[in-house]
């Protein structure tokens, strides 16, 4: 059986290392740690990009960028700069995504990855308008798999 391939953005990524204070945000956190925590158990594979790499080598806290940066020695499939992801990232800016954020989803999209999992609130209220990845929250995440 394959596993399900997905995609963490910066964002998410990040999710642990915000201000715990809110429910909402404690609830995300506890989503995406469980979510790591199946993919290191092999239940999950977990795909890496360049922009995931461009953007977490911007963060000013070492500890964390280190911490974030282990993750890609998990991930299955690292999804490398092209022209098609490029041309699809274009497409996404024209419909509303910020530049980072298209470049992560055309990403996802060329990598082939089912889900593509987020806490960005922008990404998630425009899901609608991409077609070819299940953008979700990981709270949404977990509710499909255990589901399922």
């Amino acid at each position: 059986m394959n596993k399900i391939l997905i995609y963490l953005d910066n964002c998410c990524f990040n999710r642990p290392y915000d201000a715990q204070n809110k429910l909402s945000i404690y609830l995300e956190t506890q989503a995406k740690l469980s979510i790591q925590e199946m993919v290191k158990i092999d239940n999950l594979s977990l795909a890496w990009s360049f922009i995931l790499d461009f953007e977490n080598s911007a963060n000013p806290d070492e500890i964390v960028k280190q911490e974030i940066f282990c993750w890609k020695s998990f991930s299955s499939v690292v999804i490398n700069k092209s022209l098609n992801i490029v041309n699809k990232a274009k497409e996404l800016i024209e419909v509303g995504f910020g530049k980072k954020d298209a470049l992560h989803v055309a990403a996802a999209i060329e990598g082939h990855v089912i889900f593509f999992i987020t806490v960005d609130k922008g990404i998630l209220r425009k899901r609608g308008l991409v077609n070819n990845v299940t953008i979700c929250s990981p709270i949404d995440f977990i509710n499909l798999i255990e589901d399922n």
